[in-house]
């Protein structure tokens, strides 16, 4: 961070490395420091096309006309996924909340919006491609991979890595990303 003060990536890693240790007054510190130097964070955005058109979202972002939709859908998913043996990893939830808040959360990722509304708006089997401007986090990771499997859909995720491709609950990554 010394190094690279206009840079708010360093300040993101270090309230995550923080914020996984549970050292909330640190990543609380940090965060008032990337205000205070008129820094922003990049939000997570991701974005499908289906039909010529791109329909964008933001991380937890609720004014999309078509959010309620998307989240009754992601509930009805959720409650399959469970059965299945998902559990969502709220370690990466980096945020001082409760349990239930934090699956809330994670339920907010930009590219679970974005996979939810391609499910929802095309046919079965219809092979979905999403963008993200971030790296997907491991629990995303793992919640495509069991969508792939439960939707029997093919999705190729696009992050600011590399490629994702999932298909019948395994990605092309090797979950090495």
């Amino acid at each position: 961070m010394e190094l690279e003060l206009d840079d708010p990536g360093y300040y993101v890693l270090a309230s995550n490395v923080f914020a996984a240790l549970g050292k909330w007054d640190q990543v609380k510190s940090i965060r008032k420091s990337i205000v205070a130097r008129g820094l922003k964070k990049e939000p997570g955005r991701s974005w499908i096309e289906m039909g010529n058109k791109v329909f964008a979202f933001g991380s937890a972002e609720k004014f999309s006309e078509h959010y309620q939709e998307i989240r009754n859908f992601l509930d009805e998913l959720a409650a399959l996924m469970s059965k299945e043996g998902y559990a969502a990893n709220v370690q990466y939830a980096l945020h001082d909340i409760e349990e239930d808040e934090k699956r809330d959360w994670l339920c907010g990722h930009s590219e679970r919006l974005a996979i939810a509304f391609g499910l929802l708006k095309t046919d079965p089997g219809t092979p979905l491609q999403v963008m993200k401007n971030l790296r997907v986090c491991r629990d995303c990771h793992t919640w495509t991979k069991f969508t792939s499997k439960l939707m029997k859909r093919e999705i190729l995720v696009r992050d600011a890595n590399r490629f994702h491709l999932f298909r019948d609950g395994s990605c092309s990554c090797g979950d090495y990303w």
